[in-house]
């Protein structure tokens, strides 16, 4: 199997050489792009299975790029490539962006590089693609707001298919139900936070009809839902 390859966007050059020494002996490939600006170009013509993203850099930031890759479909990064950020701003607000804005993880320098490594192994073992996992994924027609799992398939709604949309790109992470809420509805005054169980509750028979583990949607008490 080929190695794992880690994109390193950190602007400090002897932080970036010493993550990938790190990474090169934990059996990793890796790249380096030490300019904001670099990150996007080169992503639209180069593959990685996990980003370290610095928030401070020259050029774009790290909160812009994150959001790109989130969106930019001309990437080739899948939509839900596992990024972990770095950072020595530890303000509340900062994390709290960072996560919102499709984050898998948030490192605060200083910080140890084997820490480094033992969380980018921790977030690729969530991040699990059809190619590794040897089975049939599940998968989201956003064209024609359908599911498929082996050969069976299943419509949703538009709010149903981008609620499941948005906890499937990225396992792991917890949503709340405001957050939910505010990437379903433009206008979210007309609803109930309850609104959205109700809705995981016609997406998990959905899942289950196609013949994929309902389960997959948990509930996390007292914070929301996560895709796992």
């Amino acid at each position: 199997m080929p190695a794992k390859k880690i994109l390193i966007v950190e602007d400090e050059e002897k932080i970036a050489q010493l993550l990938s020494d790190y990474l090169i002996s934990a059996s990793f490939e890796t790249q380096i792009i030490l300019h904001g600006d670099e990150v996007l170009p080169w992503l639209k013509v180069n593959h990685c299975d996990l980003i370290l993203l610095d928030i401070m850099l020259p050029g774009v930031d790290g909160f812009e790029i994150c959001k790109a890759i989130r969106k930019d479909n001309s990437l080739r990064v899948e939509a839900n490539t596992p990024i972990i950020m770095l950072t020595a701003r530890i303000e509340e607000i900062d994390r709290l962006i960072g996560l919102e804005i499709g984050a898998d993880d948030y490192i605060c320098k200083p910080f140890s590089p084997r820490e480094v490594v033992a969380r980018i192994k921790a977030v690729m073992r969530r991040y699990q693609p059809e190619q590794e996992t040897g089975c049939s994924k599940l998968q989201l027609d956003e064209e024609r707001m359908l599911i498929q799992y082996s050969d069976k398939q299943c419509e949703l709604t538009k709010v149903e298919f981008i609620l499941l949309q948005t906890l499937y790109r990225h396992p792991g992470h917890i949503y709340s139900r405001d957050r939910l809420m505010d990437s379903i509805y433009d206008d979210r005054h007309v609803v109930s936070d309850r609104t959205i169980d109700s809705h995981v509750k016609k997406i998990r028979k959905k899942l289950a009809d196609v013949g994929f583990d309902e389960q997959v949607i948990h509930s996390v008490y007292g914070a929301g839902y996560k895709f796992e």
